[in-house]
């Protein structure tokens, strides 16, 4: 157990933010949440009276001044990614910035700049890669138990609408970087390159409402292509699928395939006199990846206190952005895209 208190603090108040919020709260020894930023004064409100004692601050650049912040968790949306990560690093604060992690290459590499100027940690947030049958995975094919990697397959689907700021791809990027950042990730992962080239086809099938004004917007994308090393990519991502939160991956090999992502709710099924078989299908990612969040967090927590190095760099981090806008590219151009262009 750490003798030094470490604060966090937390910019979002988000689900997703929250669920930063509770680990540091409660699961990280050493560890607590002392601020919390939200331009929502009720959300930043209603964040520190269930952290307990955390201060709340509409302007993060007054939370960093407080020496009492050790490290910074950037959950907000992607556009004020850069600016967030850079302030906290020229205050000398380590980060764990929330995927996608910004909009385009030039700010992830200013991020990344600006934290190693400062020294401090930069750590990126695909918590799949702290998933203990993603692990498993990874140990199996750098053992050879399936040969050399040929392919790897990820999909996300996630079941509710996008928000409708989503719909201008110019401010969101899309659902290749909201919903497929972590596949980018996953396919970088396994096959221990990043894509080389990549074709992508797009199209709006649920969002009617977004037809109009946003003729661009798309809620289901293919992306196909091949890796620096020669393997191959495949992901596919969907919003608004109703049917539940859906993650999934294939790993083939030369000898052999893997698969991850478990679809059922607690892993029951029943049947009843109609003789129809039931599956409870995952609703939510919150639940699914609930595990490799703490994790994720507990690393970020030994890289504070400078006992570990993050696990996803913001190279990483980098290396997905590009993949995203070559993707959404080679949608608008209709064209195979090379991410040497």
């Amino acid at each position: 157990m750490p003798t030094h208190h470490k604060g966090i603090c937390l910019v979002g108040a988000g689900r997703a933010g929250l669920i930063h919020g509770r680990n540091f709260q409660s699961q990280v020894p050493g560890f607590s949440v002392v601020s919390v930023v939200d331009p929502s004064e009720e959300a930043a409100g209603c964040a520190c009276d269930e952290l307990g004692g955390a201060r709340s601050f509409r302007d993060y650049r007054q939370a960093f001044d407080d020496p009492a912040v050790h490290g910074v968790v950037v959950v907000t949306p992607t556009k004020y990614h850069r600016d967030i990560v850079v302030a906290a690093a020229a205050a000398g604060k380590h980060i764990l910035c929330e995927k996608p992690m910004a909009m385009n290459e030039a700010e992830c590499q200013q991020m990344i700049d600006t934290a190693n100027k400062n020294k401090v940690t930069l750590q990126i947030g695909f918590m799949r890669r702290y998933d203990a049958s993603f692990l498993a995975a990874k140990e199996a094919i750098d053992a050879g138990e399936i040969g050399q990697v040929v392919m790897v397959k990820s999909l996300t689907r996630g079941p509710s609408t996008p928000q409708p700021w989503m719909y201008d791809i110019a401010a969101s990027n899309g659902p290749l970087a909201e919903v497929n950042s972590h596949d980018i990730d996953t396919v970088h992962w396994f096959t221990g390159s990043t894509f080389q080239e990549v074709y992508a086809v797009a199209g709006n099938y649920r969002c009617p409402e977004a037809r109009q004004a946003y003729p661009d917007f798309y809620d289901n994308v293919v992306l196909t292509g091949k890796l620096q090393n020669g393997m191959q990519g495949n992901i596919d991502g969907a919003q608004g699928v109703g049917y539940g939160y859906d993650a999934r991956v294939e790993i083939l090999g030369t000898d052999g395939v893997i698969y991850l992502g478990d679809t059922n709710q607690g892993g029951m099924m029943y049947a009843n006199r109609s003789g129809n078989k039931v599956q409870p299908f995952v609703k939510s990612w919150t639940g699914l990846f609930a595990q490799a969040y703490l994790e994720e967090d507990r690393h970020f927590a030994a890289c504070i206190l400078g006992e570990a190095e993050p696990r996803v760099t913001g190279l990483d981090g980098l290396n997905a952005v590009r993949v995203v806008a070559a993707g959404n590219q080679s949608i608008a151009e209709r064209r195979i895209v090379s991410l040497e262009e």
